[in-house]
């Protein structure tokens, strides 16, 4: 489609719309530059013509990762630029790209268990490698409304065929290729197993994450597996050891810490020190994840590839979940607005622990039928999806109410629990 050679830098308006966050807009204008239409583009990526359209007037909204990383690469555009990982892209020639192509949108239709068959692979290139993380940031999306213990054994899968193609892999730099892909998968399987409550192997799989990390020489990756990794040890009660690993993820940054990465660890921080009860630490590091939001517009796109976005819902989703883990009532750092921002939250996993948490908001004012009925509408959620971090979540606002005798309300909410079985 004739983007060799295209130097992407030269397009403010494009590294603007990236800024922003509307890789939408990106496209559309990649595809300008290039002189594709939205029909040749939709050809090449193996889609309708009316996904392209929607894609690009997605704004800052959620996106469909396997059509931006195929469209991306098709276009020639750096990874970075639509808010994805960095991969090689304009230094690939057209024949790999059109190969990423067919294996990406390969990821998108075929049954997931085929996907993470571990069959090891005669030779690595970047379109294999590039395909491998679609396949990873595909299982990402799926997490948002799909039950963990589902998710697990097809991630677990797939990681052992990147375990296989390292192993196989002819020389250390095929190797290096590799780690931060595996690093990434070993990060979700974690995060699975977080969610279904197994605290043990999520370690396990974080320090395999760290590890593929160290492996691959990037000191960015490493920083956003340990800061996962303290936003884990934060979240299940070991907030020193959470203060401890934010400490060394920041010292892997070193002086330059782009904004994004040092505002979503300034708001693991503060919920590191709202677990603690320090009241004061959290609103300091509350007002430090603030004043590095507001930078981020300004900063080159290239921040922080794993994260999407950091911006009023996620300063206002950090703000609730420290209120509820400090046991105060809603307005003592939120207005209503910030609570609808938080609970706007697309997946519904993270919704549902939202909900719990303003639920301990309306608990603390001791509003029991709103308490409790929110937090029934989340449990339920949680039975859904099989959630096992739901579930104790709404365990552990239940032991924080302690009415000798309780209405019915509260009697409703403990039948429900008891019929939990995960």
């Amino acid at each position: 489609m004739g983007t060799q050679d295209i130097d992407w830098a030269a397009y403010g308006d494009i590294k603007d719309a990236a800024r922003a966050g509307d890789f939408g807009q990106v496209v559309y204008r990649a595809r300008k530059v290039t002189g594709a239409s939205q029909t040749q583009l939709a050809r090449v990526c193996g889609v309708s013509q009316a996904a392209i359209s929607r894609l690009e007037n997605r704004g800052t909204g959620d996106y469909n990762m396997t059509i931006l990383a195929t469209a991306a690469t098709e276009l020639g555009l750096p990874f970075e630029l639509v808010g994805l990982a960095n991969q090689p892209s304009n230094g690939t020639p057209p024949v790999e790209r059109r190969e990423f192509m067919g294996l990406a949108a390969g990821a998108a239709v075929l049954p997931l268990a085929y996907i993470a068959a571990p069959t090891p692979a005669p030779e690595i290139d970047n379109s294999q490698a590039a395909a491998l993380r679609v396949v990873t940031a595909s299982y990402r999306r799926l997490d948002a409304s799909t039950a963990s213990p589902d998710l697990s054994k097809v991630s677990q899968g797939h990681l052992e065929l990147i375990r296989t193609l390292i192993r196989n892999a002819p020389d250390d730099t095929y190797r290096t290729r590799l780690a931060p892909i595996a690093s990434e998968a070993a990060s979700f399987a974690a995060w699975l197993s977080w969610d279904m409550g197994n605290h043990g192997s999520a370690r396990g799989w974080y320090g395999s994450a760290v590890k593929a990390a160290q492996s691959a020489h990037d000191p960015l990756l490493l920083a956003y597996q340990i800061g996962s990794l303290a936003s884990f040890e934060a979240d299940t009660g070991n907030p020193y050891a959470a203060t401890r690993l934010i400490h060394q993820a920041r010292h892997h940054l070193g002086s330059h810490v782009p904004p994004l990465a040092a505002a979503w660890l300034a708001s693991i921080e503060a919920r590191a020190h709202a677990v603690s009860g320090d009241r004061r630490a959290c609103e300091k590091a509350l007002k430090a994840s603030a004043h590095h939001a507001a930078q981020i517009p300004d900063a080159e796109p290239v921040a922080w590839p794993w994260i999407f976005a950091f911006d009023e819902r996620k300063l206002a989703a950090c703000a609730l979940t420290c209120t509820a883990r400090l046991g105060q009532p809603l307005h003592t750092r939120l207005s209503d607005q910030d609570v609808e921002s938080a609970l706007s939250n697309g997946h519904d996993k993270q919704r549902a622990l939202l909900t719990l948490d303003v639920a301990s908001g309306y608990l603390a004012t001791k509003e029991l039928d709103k308490a409790f009925g929110l937090a029934s509408r989340a449990l339920a959620e949680g039975v859904r999806l099989q959630s096992g971090k739901i579930a104790e979540r709404a365990r552990a606002f239940r032991r924080a109410y302690h009415g000798a005798s309780p209405p019915s309300v509260v009697r409703q909410f403990d039948s429900q629990l008891q019929a939990i079985y995960m």
